[in-house]
């Protein structure tokens, strides 16, 4: 269908005459976006003169031009007409650009309102400031190309496309009174996560939650490509998002000579009924008239990309073309031609009319700006720190477990976890919620959900169990809702949890990323207050993994996070419940970090009392004294070191092991929780000096490693460390398969035979203990065989217990089976 047909058939988009734009206001609008388009190609090509005092000379131009101009223009008119409603309905609105290429855009936008030098005291409201704008933009020094967290408003940076729906839905929950602008690409919406994102709508309690206004911008390309949704016909789309449960209102401008007053008034309109519309299912919903779910609006915005910059440079086309996409016109410095259409293209703007003689802008334009923090580049939504408030706690300690030896209780750990998540979500219904990609009982958080309801505003049957419209657990099968729900949740100041399939976070690798690097500007930025932490639970991970089969054994996410600045990332390896519950209450406080947490939900021995876990997490690496067989005051013959719950109790066991067979052999014993301690100290803030790691691991002597992920991890996090040349670590090998608890430890090397094995030979006892070598390895064989043979461990592993001589201290039994998800 060509562009005409549409425009042609697209003309019910003017159904409501109700609002119309007065004269002024539309001055006004007109005037504050032609503002904004003129201060975004300024940053994109100027480095002085910005106000065009005179003619542009070769001085005035970056040498090297960068930025995005396509869908500034669009971003603009779309903040101008906001920014009205605004001010005539006193909103409280924040605006999530998912174009967030289009950085010019909103750096414009926090300047003209003047928030921008509010934080920025040397990017000024006259002409200087307007230069230094200008100059800064994607310079050396100066500030990025995105909505990055420097952007004044910005909760979204949109270099990574697909997540501005589910930031901007996790923003609007528990907010009543704000209203989430997302503007979604053309572009991005042809995404995965864009495409799940549009579901959110069934998740959004019109009751307690706020409103989020979905604007996808329809300017036809991507970098060289059309897309999708600008190419099928109008009747297709619109069907697609009625299919998603939204109520789509469409507008088109800029195609053709329309006067533009007029493409202001139809806008305005159709944005003003949008918004009486949102009122209508508010207040429908508060009275109880609402008796079904709501559909809500959005709007379908379609313009030119690139609209009112060049139309075409070489004879080429560029507006309503892909080659708007960024620089229209590149090389303009030293090229007389380029430069005159360069200072044409900026004049088409009338700058006189929108900035004064010393160059602040003029009443026209400062008239359609909000006051205060009903700016939405001042809104303190998106500055969430400044509207974060601390959680109400339980004492953790009251849920602990009574271990009166190490060994002497066996729970699922996560089980216990969830007794107290469930007493946080009770205590914080405003201000706390968890998040899992349909895992969270599986995870063994029941409680939680029997607490809090799991959210969900779709249809009800008589046999659902656990839904609630009010629900505190947001669960949707897909990582990239669940975590952008919760990044948009944090970042406007709450607080939450994201439980996951220790495998299957792999999923969103690359939005933690983007989230990393977030945070990590963030701290640079004196403006923006710490927000709380993401905080990641991951269970039913790679040791336990043994039902399901290989595609669900990978601890690689661990590798992931030490790869970002060691000044947001955080990994935690708590080895049973009590160490669990003292390492959450202490995230759940954290601000501005990533933490992960890895937990078993399936029994396992506990080791601690709950005062020795405190100590122990608060030290996050300590010997385990009773574990191994060292005399006091002496040096170890060989250092077991482990980190991980299942990990751990292999390496007690060849600890055990050991002190029995070989009883002269002096064994020490080190866990770690805080895996961030193996780091150098001038690495990470968590790191040990070389002289208390020297303490711990000996400047020496032989370390065997049991570790719960890829063994390269902990070469790379102690590689500075005098002993590295001694560390031997076991841990997963990428070695799986649906097989036995026990089985999966053999096929990766990180069994207690094994372990036994491995310390006899690194101290030097090969030739002289063959025997017991020979031992250790026949059972290994052992147990292989029995898997064969009857499917289940040998009951010698499945019924171990630790022992103390005569002294039976309790199970630390694996278990015979694995239960399945939900088991």
């Amino acid at each position: 269908m060509t562009r005409d047909a549409r425009v042609a058939g697209g003309a019910a988009e003017d159904k409501t005459t109700e609002y119309l734009l007065a004269p002024d206001d539309a001055a006004a609008v007109d005037a504050w976006w032609r503002a904004a388009n003129y201060l975004a190609v300024g940053q994109i090509y100027l480095m002085g003169n910005a106000l065009l005092k005179r003619p542009l000379a070769e001085e005035d131009i970056k040498p090297r031009l960068l930025g995005h101009w396509g869908t500034s223009p669009g971003q603009n008119f779309l903040y101008a007409h906001l920014n009205h409603q605004i001010i005539q309905r006193n909103l409280d609105m924040i605006y999530l650009s998912g174009p967030g290429h289009g950085g010019p855009s909103l750096v414009a936008a926090s300047w003209l309102e003047g928030t921008y030098s509010e934080v920025y005291s040397h990017v000024g409201t006259d002409a200087r400031g307007v230069d230094e704008l200008c100059r800064q933009f994607s310079f050396p020094g100066g500030i990025p190309s995105h909505v990055a967290p420097e952007t004044p408003g910005s909760i979204h940076e949109g270099g990574e496309l697909g997540y501005v729906l589910s930031h901007a839905y996790g923003a609007a929950f528990d907010n009543p009174d704000l209203i989430a602008v997302a503007v979604i690409g053309d572009g991005e919406a042809e995404t995965a996560p864009l495409a799940t994102a549009w579901h959110s709508n069934k998740f959004l309690d019109p009751q307690v939650d706020g409103t989020v206004l979905p604007i996808l911008h329809l300017n036809g390309y991507k970098i060289a490509n059309p897309t999708i949704f600008d190419r099928i016909p109008r009747q297709e789309l619109e069907s697609l998002l009625v299919g998603y449960g939204h109520k789509p209102y469409f507008f088109e401008g800029g195609f053709d000579d329309e006067d533009i007053t007029n493409t202001h008034r139809r806008f305005a309109r159709l944005l003003a009924q949008v918004l009486d519309e949102v009122v209508d299912i508010r207040a429908r919903a508060a009275d109880g008239r609402l008796t079904e779910r709501a559909r809500w609006p959005m709007i379908v915005f379609r313009t030119p990309k690139g609209w009112t910059g060049p139309q075409e440079v070489d004879g080429l086309p560029v507006e309503n073309s892909w080659r708007s996409h960024q620089v229209p016109m590149s090389a303009v410095r030293g090229n007389e031609e380029y430069t005159r259409l360069l200072e044409s293209w900026m004049h088409s703007y009338r700058p006189e009319e929108l900035f004064g003689p010393e160059g602040r802008i003029m009443d026209l334009v400062a008239q359609n700006n909000p006051v205060g923090t009903r700016r939405m580049s001042a809104n303190p939504h998106a500055n969430g720190g400044l509207l974060t408030r601390d959680l109400d706690l339980p004492d953790f300690r009251d849920y602990g477990v009574d271990v009166p030896v190490p060994g002497g209780a066996t729970v699922e750990a996560t089980r216990v976890l969830g007794g107290w998540v469930a007493d946080v979500v009770d205590r914080n219904r405003q201000t706390f919620r968890v998040f899992g990609p349909d895992e969270t009982h599986s995870n063994r958080l029941g409680a939680a959900v029997e607490a809090g309801g799991k959210a969900w505003q779709a249809e009800l049957l008589d046999t659902d169990v656990d839904l609630s419209r009010t629900g505190r657990v947001m669960e949707v099968l897909s990582e990239h809702q669940v975590q952008g729900w919760l990044e948009g949740y944090l970042l406007t100041g709450r607080h939450g949890l994201l439980n996951s399939y220790e495998a299957f976070i792999h999923i969103i690798d690359s939005m933690f990323n983007q989230h990393a690097k977030w945070l990590d500007s963030s701290r640079d930025i004196p403006w923006r207050v710490p927000v709380p932490s993401l905080n990641y639970l991951l269970s039913s991970h790679v040791w336990r993994q043994d039902h399901n089969g290989f595609s669900h054994q990978d601890p690689g996410f661990l590798d992931v996070v030490m790869n970002k600045t060691a000044d947001v990332t955080r990994i935690y390896l708590p080895p049973d419940a009590n160490t669990l519950l003292s390492t959450f209450d202490h995230v759940l406080r954290t601000r501005n970090y990533v933490n992960v947490v890895v937990a078993g939900k399936q029994p396992g021995p506990q080791w601690l009392t709950m005062d020795e876990a405190v100590l122990h997490c608060t030290r996050g690496i300590g010997i385990w004294d009773w574990a191994g067989s060292e005399e006091p005051g002496s040096k170890p013959d060989v250092v077991l070191g482990c980190a991980g719950d299942v990990p751990t109790m292999e390496a007690i066991a060849a600890a055990r092991l050991l002190r029995e067979r070989l009883p002269e052999l002096k064994v020490r014993v080190v866990n770690v929780v805080d895996l961030m301690r193996l780091q150098d100290e001038r690495e990470h803030p968590h790191g040990l000096s070389h002289r208390d790691f020297d303490a711990l691991f000996t400047a020496d002597r032989p370390v065997i490693f049991a570790f719960h992920g890829y063994p390269s991890l902990v070469h790379q996090l102690t590689y500075r460390r005098t002993n590295h040349h001694n560390i031997h670590v076991r841990g997963f090998k990428e070695k799986g398969t649906t097989t036995t608890p026990f089985d999966m430890l053999m096929l990766n090397d990180l069994d207690r035979y094994r372990l036994v094995i491995d310390a006899i030979d690194r101290v030097g006892l090969a030739e002289r203990e063959s025997s017991l070598r020979q031992e250790m390895l026949d059972s290994r064989v052992r147990a292989r065989q029995h898997t064969r043979k009857h499917g289940q461990d040998l009951p010698e592993v499945t019924q171990w217990v630790v022992q103390d001589g005569d002294n039976t201290q309790g199970s630390g039994a694996p278990g015979s089976d694995t239960g399945g998800d939900n088991e």
